[in-house]
């Protein structure tokens, strides 16, 4: 083969993958990532915002922050089709999945430091309170945290409903949060005298992350549960996105901590390995979870 064969061999064989990169990139000008709000949108702001910019470079074109108000935002969002790329929690992720008939894929979770995949919910009570189970709150108030949180709804009324509690009965009061971080602070106010959580280790959790910005102090509360480990969080994109652009998306975030170190550490304070792929099967279990969870919304309703 000539010189000139080859060259035009070689060009046929890069073009067509250049022209499919440019043409997902005229589809798409703009990419909206949107998070689940675990603390409030500054702190969610703060945390993103580098790694979203080092996305944008990476993909070649725009990707946006966009803060949920609560997790039925991503759910609702990725089923319009506004949301494209969304981090969510196990839970949210199956509802998204499932409201929209598969259209939402997990590509990825995060590895904890001792190269562990999940999380635990854990319940909080204040120090100074008497009691060390659950069981031992009959009659005080309850702060969950979203309705489609696993950590912070649903994996602890499947807990709990395995030690004869329905919350609605056993509690004074079931208040929902909102997000992680006011369901702790709730609890150090006196809104709820127990509240429910996420937790990966004592050197990484909510209230590990809070104690670090100075907004509670660790020591003021203890955990009185703990769950059996959940799944990992997942972010997730639009199935119906190009194949070429997903790939494209999870090789930047599977690239993150080696291209964009100071960015990625930023989303864990500097705790998490990496990225490790997941699929839908991953979170089969989660889909159980989900049913039970809704078994006994229809029960209450009836």
């Amino acid at each position: 083969m000539s010189m000139r064969s080859f060259l035009l061999a070689a060009l046929a064989t890069i073009m067509p993958v250049a022209a499919s990169a440019q043409s997902w990139k005229a589809r798409y000008p703009e990419l909206v990532y949107s998070i689940i709000p675990s603390e409030n949108s500054a702190g969610v702001t703060q945390r993103f915002e580098p790694f979203v910019e080092y996305l944008s470079r990476e993909l070649g074109t725009k990707v946006v922050l966009r803060i949920a108000t609560d997790y039925a935002a991503v759910i609702e969002g990725q089923k319009s089709g506004h949301i494209h790329i969304g981090m969510h929690g196990p839970s949210s992720y199956v509802r998204a999945w499932t409201v929209t008939n598969g259209g939402v894929e997990a590509f990825n979770t995060s590895i904890n430091a001792d190269g562990s995949v999940g999380y635990y919910s854990v319940a909080y009570a204040r120090s100074r309170d008497a009691g060390s189970g659950i069981g031992d709150f009959r009659g005080r108030n309850l702060c969950l945290v979203d309705a489609n949180s696993a950590s912070g709804n649903n994996v602890p009324r499947f807990s709990m409903s395995k030690m004869g509690i329905d919350p609605e009965k056993f509690f004074g009061k079931v208040v929902y949060a909102g997000s992680h971080e006011n369901a702790v602070t709730a609890l150090v106010q006196g809104t709820c005298d127990l509240a429910f959580n996420w937790w990966n280790s004592e050197a990484d959790s909510n209230l590990s992350r809070m104690a670090g910005k100075k907004l509670v102090n660790a020591a003021d509360l203890k955990i009185v549960f703990r769950s059996d480990l959940i799944m990992g969080s997942p972010n997730t994109y639009l199935a119906s996105l190009p194949a070429d652009l997903k790939a494209a998306i999870a090789k930047a975030f599977e690239e993150a901590p080696t291209k964009a170190r100071a960015a990625f550490d930023r989303l864990s304070d500097g705790k998490d390995l990496g990225f490790r792929r997941v699929t839908h099967k991953d979170y089969e279990p989660v889909v159980e979870l989900q049913k039970f969870v809704d078994e006994l919304r229809r029960r209450r309703a009836s």
